[in-house]
């Protein structure tokens, strides 16, 4: 039997430096890096996204960044197919293949070979579902959602109602729960899970900054980009955090100060999120705190594991 292709992949919250330390081992190792962030496929989404620079890019190859436009909405499914043959391309120029990111859907879908529901035939029902929750609020659609797929609606927080009002139609389209069509086949890798990590006060006080930094830097421009190319702040990869709020202001629904509190308070609530799907507690992911240095910790245990999977392919062809 032919042996699986390695894969590295990098997890952990948002904020903790998972772009800067990915360019550092790619560098090291010769190695690719394949984005799993659900808004960095987006042209001109650049300062709300902390999207790693054209110099960092030209530095080391990056896959799926800037290959769609804003007015695009990507399925997790059209993810997931881009992703594989980012994955696989790499492979094949004999590269080690590395995935980055905190969408835990993308990584997850990758990591654990899930089958994602496609795209229904139209937005019909998706468009009713969200003019319900326009009329009854969003907790009535995720009342609805709970009685027939409780474990999408345990996932899906009750205000995102895109997702909600997306669950629901697949339900009504194929009369069986999104979560029991996430099907999954073992995935063709050898995988390498590596997690970074911070204390939370010290990673929401870098968030902070981060924030401040974009303000400073021209997120109110960028986002006035958008909202003058006639794209809604409802629209899906306007719903990222950052966009929405700004918009809001540029709009005249709030001040900047309730703006940049509003991405505060939403990016502390990503990052507990985030910590359902990358959880300390499992096993299969190596965790390191993110101190200065980490780079040359992760860059030796991918040399390690590299050499010990060497060594076992040897063992096995003899």
């Amino acid at each position: 039997m032919a042996r699986l292709e390695r894969l590295v992949a990098l997890v952990g919250p948002t904020g903790v430096g998972k772009s800067r330390v990915a360019i550092e081992l790619a560098a090291a190792l010769r190695a690719e890096i394949v984005s799993a962030d659900s808004r960095l496929i987006y042209r001109g989404m650049d300062i709300g996204t902390a999207k790693p620079s054209r110099e960092e890019r030209r530095r080391v190859p990056h896959h799926l960044i800037d290959v769609a436009e804003p007015e695009e909405n990507w399925s997790l499914a059209r993810f997931k197919q881009a992703a594989e043959a980012a994955i696989r391309e790499i492979q094949a120029r004999g590269r080690i293949p590395l995935l980055v990111g905190g969408t835990g859907q993308y990584v997850t879908a990758v990591l654990e070979g899930w089958t994602p529901p496609v795209q229904g035939p139209g937005r019909g029902l998706r468009d009713s579902f969200e003019a319900l929750a326009e009329l009854e609020g969003p907790r009535e659609l995720h009342r609805r959602l709970q009685a027939v797929d409780p474990e999408s609606a345990r996932r899906i927080e009750p205000s995102n109602v895109r997702r909600v009002a997306r669950a629901l139609e697949i339900f009504e389209l194929t009369g069986a729960p999104a979560s029991a069509q996430r099907r999954a086949s073992p995935p063709p890798y050898r995988i390498l899970r590596l997690g970074l990590s911070l204390p939370r006060p010290e990673l929401y006080a870098r968030i902070d900054r981060r924030i401040d930094g974009m303000i400073e830097v021209g997120l109110v421009a960028e986002v006035q980009s958008l909202l003058d190319r006639g794209i809604a702040i409802d629209h899906p990869p306007l719903s990222a955090i950052g966009y929405r709020q700004i918009g809001e202001h540029l709009l005249g629904r709030r001040s900047l100060p309730s703006a940049v509190a509003e991405m505060r308070r939403l990016s502390r609530q990503f990052v507990r999120r985030q910590a359902n799907w990358f959880k300390p507690s499992d096993s299969r992911i190596e965790w390191y705190t993110a101190d200065p240095g980490v780079e040359r910790i992760l860059t030796d245990r991918i040399r390690q594991w590299m050499d010990e999977d060497q060594r076992e392919s040897n063992s096995t062809a003899r």
